[in-house]
């Protein structure tokens, strides 16, 4: 490759302008005005030992004044901003219509003026990159990579000034519309800057990451390069070298063959160049030019005080840096006190919802939890270095996180086989594990679980009495000495013990019949139809509903109506309406309080939308026939009927078979005793937040009448303290609000680790069981059968459309998705383990199910037909031509 010597700097520093600064002058302060792009090559040049090619800047001043003189586009980009994201078609033609009118505008004398002058300074003669620098890019929530125009190897004033042009329309290309589109920005109000820079013609380009772009590692530095221009690279056209670097040095390098080099063509723009045969194979770089790169990318990363995508060019022995900005994909680092390695698990996997919360969620539920909880990406961390720095603890908490969520366990246990990450300490009390141990198994006494539930029960109504009075500052201080008694009912040693007795008797079980009998999984079947689980009642009584309305007419199609929350007042007019309201308003004052994502305080309840339920309530009317909860529950109960009788008969004819069945009996007994109480603690604790959430309802509108909050869900995005405080003081921080509100979308789009180490570094584990059919997804198996039947992949349970031998495809599942279940005839999620909401309400349903299955809703597509192996733990995509389609398909479901 040839070698040409590195830019020098334009002549003298420019003064002051609305239209050109050069690039020395910018600093992140003027990003309103020079875009992301501008905005961080002029912090770059403040960075000591960093060296930036020279240019200048066509600020966004200039792009406003250029097309003020198309009066046409302010219609067009009216028109634009109510179109869809999904509307590719119309977006095309709009934004080839705006980009044609910018692309004609004749530019202002006096601004052309100005460019002409910027490139003298310059160098007149030489080439030029153009690249567009957009108000939005390069920003923490949003990056806009490749979303607009960069133009190379551009000379002379005319051709300089065509590129102005041509980057200001790239701010309607087609994927920059629809991206904006889907992040809510206004189209009208947008601006773009763009950066002329002296060209680069490099031996060798590339990018580099100052964290692993996959793994979120903040100590891993990867390095890519190829030969030439980076333009190949960033294009995907060329393979790359790629190097991964820690402070030990090089730790993993890959030489790929580079059959061609992007360079600049005499005429203008770019080339493709074939490498000579000897050299393709060759590295681009040396390890110490690897080393080179990396230690300048820490010092950038310093600089903007977070990890940073860098662009790059070695021309000669020079350096240049000629792009940085945030990586956007990262998932935060939660941030403990103590200081050193520490170790995160997901709060979110462990409670079904994954989604990110808003502040006021996330601070009622640190001020629930047991121990502290940091938030990181709007969502929630437990920091278990302690346990895992102790013999006993790690044993403990190792055997109790594997036992709730596989994929957890496989991933801590990765971390601790590096055997240096977390060092093991001595107990402090060598007896006593730090996890506190096995509880004692209650006996098999049903008024232990009637007692804990008459309290629970007694202890929310007078809260929903009490808390009415309260308001103003007095309001907070009776929620914070009330969260006192919500965490004595949540963490009850009673409590926890006739949990863990129906947890317990159910892996006795299992292990037991598994190892006597060969009977996998049976508790599965013997657990359905337990009494006293809330949750699965709740869908039992909404097919009690449906009995209610079907026998009237007039009611079902006043339903398919529905599309306010205030139905229920006019239903009475309509002739079988009373009784259908009655019947609905009875379901909502026992269920009204849950929703999706119940464990954030601030999402809407089914008491207060309503029209949430008519979907599955027109659902349950046209696919069931009178009496459907009823049946529903003695098939679950003759099914544990009938395999209690069979496994305890073979186990009766093993060697002391009499012994062996009175244990199995016993723990049979405990199991259906204690396992349907599972579900309450978190019943009142969603009670008892849906008490809450109405009273700080009610301190926002009263905010919002007296000008403090300009929206009463304002109140969502500050912390219980924050608003405590402005309720007391009756001022508010908006801009911190619009803060918040901004993260809170950016959050959104991040996908949150199971494990994340204070490095960084996401791990989600990997199932480590036996071999499987080819294509098969693994899973951990949670509620024995097998099922086949078409796929509804759903992410909302409100806009769920199943039917009858449907199988549920989804993230996640909490106690809200219950409704759902009657409906279905198996379950996928991505989330859970074995005694999570969806598995527990499977097993209580009969209905197969595998969680825990690694991106299901990607790779399951919506109407394929799936085959769930439910005592297994896999699922299989079935072919449209499947043999066994034509053949003996399986029953719809069918126990083994």
């Amino acid at each position: 490759m040839h070698r040409v010597p590195p830019p020098r700097g334009c002549r003298g520093e420019r003064e002051w302008s609305s239209y050109i600064l050069d690039l020395r002058q910018i600093s992140k302060t003027q990003h309103a005005i020079v875009g992301g792009k501008a905005a961080n090559l002029g912090e770059l040049n403040r960075i000591d030992g960093i060296r930036v090619p020279p240019g200048f800047c066509v600020t966004a001043d200039a792009f406003a004044r250029a097309i003020a003189g198309a009066p046409s586009i302010e219609g067009l980009l009216d028109a634009l901003s109510k179109l869809a994201p999904n509307d590719r078609e119309a977006i095309g033609a709009l934004g080839a219509e705006v980009r044609r009118v910018i692309e004609d505008i004749a530019v202002p004398d006096d601004l052309a003026n100005e460019i002409a002058h910027a490139l003298e300074l310059c160098g007149e003669d030489a080439a030029y990159a153009v690249r567009s620098s957009a108000m939005a890019e390069d920003s923490p929530g949003a990056s806009f990579a490749g979303q607009h125009d960069t133009h190379l190897n551009v000379s002379g004033r005319a051709a300089v000034l065509r590129h102005v042009k041509r980057c200001w329309a790239s701010l309607f290309s087609e994927r920059a519309v629809t991206y904006r589109l889907r992040k809510g920005l206004d189209q009208r109000r947008l601006r773009m800057a763009v950066v002329v820079q002296r060209m680069v013609f490099p031996r060798a380009s590339g990018v580099m990451f100052t964290a692993d772009p996959l793994t979120g590692h903040r100590k891993t530095v990867s390095v890519q390069a190829c030969f030439g221009l980076g333009e190949a690279l960033v294009s995907g056209r060329a393979n790359a070298d790629a190097w991964t670097v820690r402070e030990s040095g090089i730790v993993t390098r890959a030489i790929a063959d580079k059959p061609l080099a992007v360079i600049a063509s005499p005429a203008g723009g770019v080339r493709e160049e074939p490498v000579d045969t000897a050299s393709r194979r060759q590295p681009a770089l040396s390890d110490s030019e690897v080393m080179r790169l990396a230690t300048l990318g820490r010092r950038i990363e310093a600089h903007f005080g977070a990890p940073q995508d860098i662009e790059w060019c070695l021309a000669d022995d020079d350096v240049l840096i000629v792009q940085s900005r945030p990586i956007t994909t990262l998932f935060p680092v939660p941030v403990a006190p103590e200081r050193g390695n520490r170790v995160y698990v997901s709060t979110g996997h462990q409670q079904m919802m994954t989604d990110a919360m808003k502040p006021l969620g996330i601070s009622m539920w640190q001020l629930t939890a047991a121990r502290p909880m940091y938030e990181a990406g709007g969502r929630l961390f437990v920091d278990i270095t302690s346990s895992l720095a102790s013999p006993a603890g790690r044993a403990g908490i190792l055997a109790m996180l594997a036992k709730s969520d596989p994929l957890i366990g496989d991933a801590l246990q990765a971390i601790l086989d590096r055997g240096d990450f977390i060092a093991l300490q001595p107990d402090a009390d060598p007896g006593r594990s730090r996890t506190g141990g096995a509880p004692t198994l209650l006996e098999d006494n049903s008024a232990i679980v009637a007692e804990l539930v008459a309290h629970g029960q007694g202890s929310n109504a007078s809260l929903m009495r009490e808390i009415r009075t309260k308001s103003g500052p007095a309001l907070f201080e009776f929620i914070r000495a009330d969260l006192l008694e919500l965490k004595r009912i949540m963490f009850d040693p009673v409590s926890h013990r006739a949990i863990m007795a129906g947890m317990e008797a159910a892996w006795w079980l299992n292990e037991r019949l598994e190892e006597w009998i060969g009977e996998k999984n049976a508790a599965d079947v013997l657990v359905q139809s337990a009494p006293g689980n809330v949750t699965s009642q709740m869908g039992l009584d909404l097919l009690h509903v449906a009995d209610v309305i079907r026998p009237h007419p007039s009611v079902t199609p006043f339903l398919e109506h529905v599309d306010r929350d205030d139905f229920l007042d006019v239903l009475t007019a309509i002739d079988g309406g009373t009784e259908a309201k009655d019947a609905i308003e009875t379901w909502l004052a026992r269920y009204g309080m849950r929703c999706a994502g119940e464990i954030d305080i601030t999402r809407p309840r089914w008491s207060e939308r309503p029209s949430a339920l008519v979907p599955l309530i027109l659902s349950n009317v046209r696919n069931f026939e009178p009496g459907e909860g009823e049946r529903r529950l003695e098939q679950g109960l003759n099914a544990a009927r009938r395999k209690e009788r069979e496994v305890l008969e073979r186990v009766r004819a093993l060697p002391d078979g009499t012994r062996k069945a009175e244990e199995a009996k016993s723990m049979i007994d405990r199991l259906r005793t204690f396992s349907g109480f599972r579900e309450y603690p978190k019943y009142f604790m969603v009670g008892r937040y849906f008490a809450y959430r109405l009273a700080l309802l009610r301190e926002a509108d009263r905010l919002v009448e007296s000008g403090v909050l300009e929206d009463r869900e304002d109140i969502y995005f500050l912390t219980f303290d924050e608003l405590h405080d402005v309720v007391r003081t009756k001022k508010a921080d908006h801009g911190l609000i619009q803060q918040r509100k901004d993260a809170f979308s950016a959050n959104q789009a991040l996908k949150p680790p199971r494990v994340i180490t204070s490095e960084g570094e996401m791990l989600d584990g990997a199932y480590r069981s036996g071999r499987l059919p080819a294509g098969a997804l693994p899973g951990l198996a949670v509620s024995g059968g097998l099922v086949e039947g078409r796929a509804r992949v759903v992410f909302d349970p409100v806009a769920a459309v199943l039917e009858p031998g449907d199988i549920l495809v989804t993230p996640w599942t909490d106690p809200s998705w219950t409704p759902l279940f009657v409906a279905i005839r198996g379950l996928v999620t991505e989330v859970g383990g074995a005694m999570t909401h969806g598995a527990v309400i499977a097993r209580e349903y009969g209905l197969p199910a595998v969680v825990g299955v690694v991106d299901a809703t990607r790779r399951i597509r919506d109407g394929q037909r799936i085959r769930v192996h439910g005592t297994e733990g896999y699922v299989e995509i079935l072919p449209e031509t499947d043999p066994s389609a034509t053949r003996a398909r399986p029953p719809e479901s069918a126990h083994p």
